[in-house]
């Protein structure tokens, strides 16, 4: 039993189903109320007497929040957390002026990765992806989906695979494990050759791994709106839930695909059109949107307000990756979406906690702050959730719990 007392607030952001609209703004804030932990579980938070009086605290391990702010673990909905080697240098190229295309013919770009990713060990991946992992549990991080992508064949995107399960079972983070295979086409195959070869390993990855999800880079000369169709109704039948990289350099239509395919999610949206807009907020599907990746490309961000008032709901993560975006930092997220992308700091958190755990299928259990729900909490070293924004780009998380353990406490 953990018991929390003390808190200046507690930020619940509780809600039965994705918050969308202007329900963005509503987090349930807290005051004069502690929380008891058990068995991984929320207990309850309740006023001191109240809990004193319902169940024996005798026992219970305390956790001082003296002036603390407590809010629901952050969930990083859209990583690439798992590949080999580094871009370091292909970063510097492009900030001298190179586009994609020279990059790539210097050797640079997503087939850079998927080099090293099939050259490294699985212990290889999982060390560097581990202190990965690390960094995002000092800022708050609980949850984190993690895509394959960088093998291209079965192999090494099995290795990818396996390197996240093992993840999942050693860190204190919990993996969402993601599937995605059709991130680009390999070097040396045909486009319909390489989709054939997505489809028919479906049935494999599905029975001999832990990936949940697939994912489909949907764009123009990648995999388009009919290739994208093809591999999500395969993956579809096969019992995967789909997410989709959607309208991030061309308008295709790829946030209208996901809503008829029912995905979970709908990610990047730098493009989206009026319809694809409509079309999220009728049919449900999360818009999670990477300020992160517009930031370091250099382009324009995901029309976040837009969405917001159409009735969307709307998830924020990191896109963590080793080319467009190679961050893991909550506070630059927090701070572009404010800043850049017009977002209040309620609806930052909303997007990055409820929404989130709907963008990657556990609503039902984290997300919020309710009794019942897995314990994953932070405590921030602030009186008010306002020191997320106000303290620009530092991170203001003293501690994580994470099922009802203390996993990271900050000794200053």
């Amino acid at each position: 039993m953990l018991w929390i007392q003390n808190p200046s607030e507690v930020i619940t952001c509780h809600a039965d189903q994705p918050k969308a609209g202007s329900a963005m703004q509503e987090l349930g804030r807290l005051t004069g109320v502690e929380i008891l932990i058990q068995d991984q579980r929320i207990e309850a938070i309740a006023p001191r007497e109240t809990l004193m009086a319902a169940y024996d605290c005798s026992q219970a391990e305390i956790l001082d929040a003296s002036g603390q702010s407590v809010l629901p673990g952050f969930i990083d909905s859209h990583t690439h957390l798992i590949w080999g080697g580094e871009r370091a240098e292909e970063f510097s190229w492009r900030l001298s002026g190179m586009d994609y295309m020279e990059i790539m013919n210097r050797g640079g770009g997503i087939a850079a990765s998927v080099e090293k990713t099939r050259a490294a060990s699985k212990a290889e991946l999982i060390e560097a992806a581990g202190k990965r992992l690390d960094s995002m549990l000092r800022m708050g991080v609980t949850t984190v989906e993690a895509k394959s992508g960088y093998g291209l064949n079965l192999e090494t995107e099995r290795k990818q695979l396996q390197a996240a399960e093992e993840l999942n079972r050693i860190h204190p983070v919990d993996l969402v494990i993601t599937y995605m295979a059709a991130h680009d086409i390999p070097k040396g195959i045909e486009k319909e050759a390489y989709i054939a070869s997505i489809i028919r390993d479906l049935a494999e990855i599905r029975e001999t791994t832990e990936a949940e999800f697939f994912d489909v880079f949907c764009e123009k000369n990648v995999f388009e709106i009919a290739d994208t169709k093809m591999l999500l109704e395969a993956a579809n039948h096969h019992g995967f839930r789909m997410k989709l990289h959607a309208d991030e350099i061309v308008p295709l239509g790829g946030a209208e695909l996901a809503v008829s395919m029912k995905a979970t999610s709908a990610d990047h949206l730098l493009q989206v059109t009026e319809d694809g807009v409509r079309a999220l907020a009728e049919g449900g599907t999360i818009a999670t949107l990477l300020p992160g990746t517009a930031f370091s490309l250099q382009t324009e961000y995901a029309p976040a307000r837009r969405l917001i008032e159409a009735g969307c709901s709307v998830a924020l993560a990191s896109d963590l990756n080793p080319g467009s975006c190679h961050s893991e930092s909550i506070p630059l997220i927090i701070a572009l979406a404010c800043l850049q992308m017009k977002m209040t700091i309620e609806e930052v958190i909303t997007a990055l906690t409820i929404n989130a755990a709907a963008a990657v299928n556990r609503l039902d259990q984290i997300g919020s702050l309710v009794a019942g729900k897995q314990a994953d909490l932070i405590l921030l070293d602030a009186p008010s959730y306002f020191q997320l924004i106000y303290h620009l780009g530092v991170n203001t998380v003293k501690t994580v719990v994470k099922k009802g353990q203390v996993v990271y406490q900050r000794d200053y």
